[in-house]
């Protein structure tokens, strides 16, 4: 197991319409921001670099959004 492996980020939207920076099973939020972009910023600050997974709010010709996706 390499030690520099982080932990998976989530940015999702809150039903407020602001963006929570989450770890997964967490039960608060490491950050609440306005907009999306400023959750993905904080999210990758908060995660070393990597990208976080990002909620999709939009909706698609499969329906509803999308569950995940990478910035």
């Amino acid at each position: 197991m390499e030690l520099s492996m982080t932990k998976k980020i989530f940015v999702e939207r809150r039903p407020e319409g602001d963006y929570a920076v989450r770890r997964p099973n967490s039960q608060r939020a490491s950050d609440v921001l306005p907009t999306q972009r400023e959750a993905i910023e904080r999210a990758t600050e908060l995660n070393q670099g990597t990208p976080p997974l990002v909620e999709r709010v939009r909706h698609t010709g499969k329906g509803g959004p999308d569950k995940w996706r990478k910035p």
